[in-house]
């Protein structure tokens, strides 16, 4: 792809009178690079270089019924588009300045004019280390705002900057399996067993894909748009000053272990009530105390607790969904055992209705690539926020731990469709590597089992003041409503 040279002058123009108060150069100084420069970068990396707008911008031009609009429109919503995207991350807060009135929304009329906001002015497609190592190059030498985007999954905000130069590294598709790895630098001898390196813009599920053809299985996550190359045990990286690796660094490729493949039971499990009743939320006590029991047989995965769902125009309930899959497991009426105590407790609870499957399935491959990550995309392009926290294990299997907490989360006001996430992605050998293992993982990991988040949004007409109010809201009363179920002295969050 090639630089659009229209571009040059026209940002510096529309940049002219921004505030220049920032530590980094903006398109109206004089520092900003001349369109010469970027165009020697764009020829030292093969073309790859081009000029940014947020997607939504063709939708706000002359034309807007056309074809590249109805594209857009069409695949809002698709998180794989917006992953292959340098104009998209995956939710629209992150593409917004509303400090500066900078929005480029699908839903707005054509009257309002379509901002910049975070979306990077331009981006290197990059294809290899050369091509990051020239843009970090470039974006010193000329004291530019960079930012790395593989698929824009980030609830940081760290894939956007306003007014930066992104080095894009979705197009990094290498994978290759690895049968027994030997670390740099070490000698013959000292391998470490199977692995497979993958470069920065694998994605789950093609990592998935990948190891399960070759019969291994690997410990990631399980979303379409998150990249694999994160929480690697071995990395390459290309350090932003050429050779000498500084506290900042690109990531190129990961190597990640790999595990022989073992079957898996998966099990969906639903409480209903209606809502309000407050017989809910002591079903979501006794869940949380059934929590360690399922841990111990080998149990993770995700479950949501949503107090107001609207199943018609004059009917809401309350319901808490459960998914959870138990690894090297093949006899469901053992899993099945785990949850009949708690099964049976509620079904004997009047105004609660209770649901609940087990299947056994061959292998952790196929339980991803043909069933959790089997379609094309995740349903994102939203708007959202997050705050969550860890809580241990031993909160859970003391006496009033389970009460204490659901306590506190039913303190939290939870509006229409909302929910809150818990991920039972701790526990097992993140335990029992405590003290094991010198990583820079979050000590109170070790200690978790479960982690529980609270989404929040708003509208997109929202105005500043109001989002304001939703942040201020989460980070301070919501979130520490859950700090203190343990204590400032105790966990952390992710």
């Amino acid at each position: 792809m090639k630089l659009f040279n229209w571009a040059l002058p026209f940002i510096s123009l529309t940049y002219a009178n921004t505030d220049s108060s920032s530590c980094r150069c903006q398109p109206h100084e004089s520092c900003w690079p001349s369109s010469q420069e970027w165009n020697t970068l764009n020829s030292s990396i093969n073309g790859n270089l081009v000029a940014v707008q947020p997607v939504a911008a063709v939708c706000h031009e002359d034309g807007s019924n056309s074809s590249a609009c109805q594209e857009v429109t069409a695949s809002w919503k698709n998180s794989a588009w917006r992953a292959a995207q340098p104009g998209a991350v995956q939710w629209e807060n992150w593409e917004a300045l509303p400090e500066r009135n900078e929005t480029c929304y699908i839903e707005s009329t054509r009257d309002i004019p379509c901002g910049q906001g975070q979306i990077s002015l331009y981006s290197v497609l990059a294809k290899s280390a050369f091509d990051i190592q020239e843009t970090v190059r470039f974006a010193k030498e000329h004291n530019l705002r960079l930012v790395i985007k593989n698929s824009g999954h980030d609830f940081l905000g760290r894939s956007s900057a306003p007014r930066s130069l992104q080095v894009f590294t979705n197009g990094m598709k290498d994978i290759r399996i690895i049968d027994d790895f030997r670390p740099a630098g070490a000698v013959e001898g000292k391998e470490e067993g199977p692995a497979v390196t993958i470069a920065a813009g694998v994605s789950l599920q093609e990592l998935y894909a990948a190891v399960a053809a070759k019969n291994r299985a690997v410990v990631a996550g399980a979303s379409y748009t998150v990249g694999a190359a994160g929480g690697a045990r071995r990395s390459k990286r290309i350090p932003k000053q050429g050779p000498i690796l500084s506290t900042f660094g690109v990531v190129v490729s990961v190597t990640l272990r790999t595990f022989d493949e073992v079957p898996v039971i998966l099990t969906n499990f639903n409480v209903t009530t209606s809502m309000g009743d407050p017989r809910f939320w002591d079903a979501v006590v006794d869940f949380h105390a059934a929590i360690p029991s399922f841990n111990d047989a080998t149990g993770g995965g995700y479950y949501w607790l949503a107090p107001n769902v609207q199943i018609s125009e004059n009917t809401s309930i309350s319901a808490v969904t459960v998914m959870l899959v138990f690894t090297n497991q093949t006899d469901t009426k053992q899993i099945d055992k785990l949850y009949t105590p708690l099964i049976s407790k509620l079904n004997c609870t009047a105004g609660v209705t209770t649901q609940y499957t087990s299947v056994s399935l061959p292998s952790v491959g196929y339980l991803f690539t043909k069933l959790f990550l089997s379609g094309i995309s995740d349903d994102t392009g939203g708007i959202s926020i997050l705050g969550p926290r860890l809580f241990s294990r031993d909160l859970l299997v003391s006496s009033d731990g389970p009460g204490k907490l659901v306590s506190a989360m039913r303190s939290l006001r939870s509006g229409p469709g909302q929910a809150i996430l818990g991920l039972l992605v701790a526990g097992g050998a993140v335990a029992k590597n405590t003290g094991q293992i010198d990583s820079a993982l979050n000590p109170a990991w070790r200690e978790a089992i479960t982690h529980i988040v609270i989404p929040r949004g708003w509208n997109q007409t929202a105005t500043l003041e109001e989002q304001e109010a939703v942040r201020k809201n989460l980070t301070e009363v919501e979130v520490p409503i859950l700090r203190a179920v343990e204590g400032d002295d105790k966990m952390g969050a992710y």
